[in-house]
Order: structure tokens, then C-alpha cells, then sequence
């Protein structure tokens, strides 16, 4: 295996460098704020020598698919980690060095029964919700992290609706690091701001919205010996992007045809996009799954974007949704999302919140749980079919991104019929009863609960 000092980290691997997302420029490390020191714009990371060989380290596709099954069996941490067993791909790193929590290796569900509801058979459900803290956000911090602690700082801080906010916390804690978090006051359920508690954070809830957390923290860590966590982080996306690397494993390395991702801060979608793209070029996969984004109506500037302008600009907007993980106006990623979008042939759409509330539960009748931010795949995908951008026969993958009981309180909501109680969508609701199951309160005896069954039973052979 070929072996290159590597000029960020000084381990050994593929060698990488910084390049900025608009003007181009190269650096071989980011900056304190994770921005182009030219233009301010963000940073990714690429690796020069892919291009000249059109191989990772040396090995040839067949080699690395081959050494990635094998690493299942190992008790290593690294290789039990559903990150760093693509390592290859990844910036180097001693194994020593690493952070993990054996993040990843997360189940691909078939999804029966919502693919008879959209009318598209082949329907499969990616589920990082079952990452060790509940949410994608952990294949992207085991990462950054890492080399967080290798560059020597002892703090970490992130701005955050809930998940980044509970990642971060635990891999920092992990890590033997301090962490700091800034909340939106509230905007931010009660489950994940518990996480964070619970791992240890300085957590500060700030009169503000997300967006305006990530400007207090931008500003923070410019002026502070503090490591910013947030997506604009090129090493996050490192990490975030081996949730594709993983899905097409799965699929044998045969891509669905449709990867359908939740958007919000767009650093997720922006990460499995590179991945594919990287995929492609080493000749791992065959072709490219077209990938799509899918927003919340009361947070949508990437879809009104598109729409508007095809992408050229994007304007921010004031986010309102009950989808909290993707209650985001002003997404950061938004430019590199835009060009996964385009590289792949990829759709945006939006969905109201009645759509949400009916896909999380049809989803949920899979035995499937997930977050609300999740189930706009599946309210998207039926827009798509409908559109005629995704057909009956193709395969479709949806991304769960969060873990049912990130938002418990929605869940207990929608089936009280509480959840749009004096809200404009009240009357639209009212198509949602038929999902709802709503706990019930009997007498203490064996008959009160035989006329429920009975009258359950009754109902569902209607």
C-alpha cells in the first residue's frame, strides 16, 4: 500500500488539502472559523492524488471493497467504527488517535407498506437515527472531532437544534475535551437538550434563532482558543459522507436509483453527494444515484432558491417548523448542496407540516421510528412520484436522520390530536385521524379491556 505523509495531520494516507467551495483557493489547513482565508466562503476537503491514480492509497476498487467486508469481523475499534472502516477515504489518521463510539453500521429497512402507499415497490429506509446518539450528526463528529483532540484544543463548541448539540457533547466527552453549546431558546426539544446536559456541555440558550447562534459562535471562536463543530467543518463532512459509503455497500455497490435526504443546515446532503461523486471517480460504483432534498414549507430557502433562481443565490428566511432539526433560514452548506443537486440530477421539493405528521406516522406503522426532520423524505417522495421524477419501478432509499424519541412530545401530540389544536392547520388535520392512536383510559377489569380489543378489531376489518 502506498503511503504519503500527510501535510494536515502528519500521520499517513492518502495526502490532502483545503479547497475553497468559490474561488477555488487551496490551503493545506483550515482556519480557526472553518472559512477561505481568501474569500471567507467554506472549505472542503480533496485529495490531489485520487486524480493521478485513480486509487485510494494505492489500492484498486476490488481491494479496498474486499478490505472494507473484511474489516467487519475485526475487534478493532477502528474497523467496528461504520466510519473509520472506510478509512481509505477518509483523511489519515493513527488509529491510536481516533475517537469513536462505533458509530455507523447503521440497519437498511425495506419499507413494504409505505411503498404500497406511494406506489413504488423497491422502497428502502437508510436509518442513522441509530447511531449511539440517536442521530446522523455522530458519523460526522467521530471525525471532527478526532482531529480536534489532535490539533490540541481542549474545547469544542457547536450552535445547534438539538442533535449536533447532543453529538458533539458526547465525542467530546469521549475525547477527554471540553464542550460548549448554543441553543436557540426555546426551540429545541427537551430529549436532546438532555443530551447535551448529560455529557457534560456548557450549554447557553440565546434570544436567537439558530442562525443567529452560528454567528455569536463564528464570532467566539475567532477570539478563543475553540474548535468550531458545526457543519462548515470539512472534517464533519468527512465523516458524514460515509452514511452513503455504508448505504452502497449495502446495496452491493449497485446504487439506488433515488437517495432522498431531509434538508436543513444541507451539510448532510452536501456530504453523501461527495461521497457518491468520490465512488464514482475511483470506479467503485457504476454510476450515480440521483440524490434529493426535501424541505419543510416554513424552512425552505434552498427549495425556494431553485425555484427562484436555479440555485444562484439563495435568500435567507425566518424558519418556522415542528420539524426542529431542520428548522434552519439560513443554511450554510447551501452552495455545495446546490452543486450535488446538479451533479447528480437530483430534485428539491417542500412539505407542509400536516405531510410531515402523516409521513412519520406511516412510516412509524413500518415499526420504524424516527424525528419529524426525518420523515420529509417520505412526504417528499410522494410529491416526486406524483411529478413523475421518481417512477413505480425505480429503487428509492430514504435517509432517517434522527431517532424516534428525539421528539417524543410530537409523537404523544399527534395521537391526542393536539398537535395543530389552534393553528392554521387545524382544519387539515383532521385528515390525519385516521393514524392517530389515541391512549385510552378503561376500568380495571378484564371486561373494559375485551370490548376495546373487540371493538379494535372490529374497526380494523373495515
Amino acid at each position: 500500500m502506498t503511503q504519503v505523509t500527510d501535510p494536515v495531520s502528519n500521520s499517513t494516507g492518502s495526502a490532502l488539502q483545503m479547497r475553497c467551495i468559490q474561488c477555488g483557493a487551496l490551503s493545506p489547513e483550515a482556519k480557526q472559523d472553518m472559512r477561505c482565508p481568501v474569500c471567507g466562503d467554506l472549505l472542503e476537503i480533496i485529495y490531489p492524488e485520487w486524480a493521478a491514480t485513480k486509487k485510494a492509497s494505492g489500492l484498486d476498487a476490488a481491494a479496498l471493497t474486499a478490505l472494507w467486508k473484511g474489516r467487519r469481523t475485526s475487534r478493532a475499534a477502528a474497523d467496528q467504527s461504520g466510519v473509520w472502516r472506510f478509512r481509505e477515504l477518509l483523511p489519515p489518521i493513527a488509529e491510536s488517535e481516533i475517537i469513536t463510539l462505533r458509530e455507523g453500521n447503521t440497519p437498511l429497512y425495506e419499507m413494504p407498506i409505505c411503498g404500497r402507499i406511494v406506489g413504488v415497490p423497491q422502497l428502502f429506509a437508510k436509518h442513522q437515527g441509530m447511531n449511539p446518539t440517536g442521530s446522523f450528526k455522530d458519523t460526522g463528529m467521530t471525525a471532527a472531532a478526532t482531529f480536534a483532540k489532535q490539533a490540541g484544543f481542549r474545547w469544542v463548541a457547536c450552535a445547534s437544534t438539538g442533535n449536533t448539540s447532543a453529538s458533539m457533547a458526547a465525542y467530546a466527552a469521549r475525547g477527554g475535551m471540553h464542550s460548549l453549546v448554543l441553543l436557540p431558546e426555546g426551540k429545541i426539544t427537551w430529549s436532546k437538550l438532555s443530551q447535551a446536559l448529560d455529557y457534560g456541555s456548557l450549554t447557553c440558550q440565546l434570544k436567537t434563532d439558530f442562525d443567529g447562534c452560528l454567528r455569536i459562535l463564528t464570532e467566539v471562536v475567532r477570539r478563543m482558543p475553540v474548535y468550531l463543530l458545526n457543519s462548515v467543518n470539512p472534517y464533519r463532512l468527512e465523516g458524514q459522507k460515509t452514511a452513503a459509503i455504508e448505504l452502497l455497500e449495502q446495496f452491493a455497490w449497485q446504487p439506488p436509483d433515488h437517495i432522498i435526504v431531509p434538508g436543513g443546515n444541507l451539510g448532510n446532503s452536501s456530504a453523501l453527494g461527495k461521497a457518491v461523486l468520490e465512488l464514482k471517480e475511483l470506479g467503485i460504483i457504476p454510476r450515480l444515484p440521483r440524490i434529493s432534498i426535501i424541505q419543510a414549507e416554513g424552512a425552505n430557502p434552498l427549495y425556494r432558491s431553485m425555484k427562484e433562481n436555479g440555485g444562484k443565490s439563495l435568500t435567507p428566511v425566518h424558519a418556522e417548523t415542528l420539524a426542529t432539526a431542520i428548522r434552519i433560514g439560513n443554511p450554510a452548506s447551501w452552495k455545495k448542496a446546490v452543486r450535488v443537486l446538479e451533479a447528480t440530477g437530483g430534485a428539491v421539493e417542500q412539505v407542509s407540516e400536516v405531510e410531515i405528521a402523516l409521513a412519520k406516522a406511516e412510516i412509524g406503522a413500518e415499526g420504524i421510528g424516527c424525528e419529524p426532520a426525518s420523515a420529509v423524505t417520505f412526504a417528499g417522495l410522494k410529491k416526486l412520484v406524483k411529478q413523475g421524477f421518481v417512477k413505480p419501478q425505480e429503487s428509492v432509499a430514504l435517509l432517517l436522520t434522527g431517532n424516534l424519541l428525539k421528539d417524543p412530545d410530537f409523537v404523544l401530540k399527534f395521537h391526542r390530536g393536539e398537535l395543530f389544536s389552534g393553528t392554521p392547520e387545524e382544519k387539515a388535520a383532521e385528515a390525519l385521524a385516521p393514524r392517530r392512536r389515541t391512549p385510552m383510559v378503561l376500568d380495571a377489569t378484564p371486561d373494559a379491556v375485551i370490548r376495546a380489543l373487540e371493538a379494535a378489531e372490529k374497526a380494523a376489518q373495515i
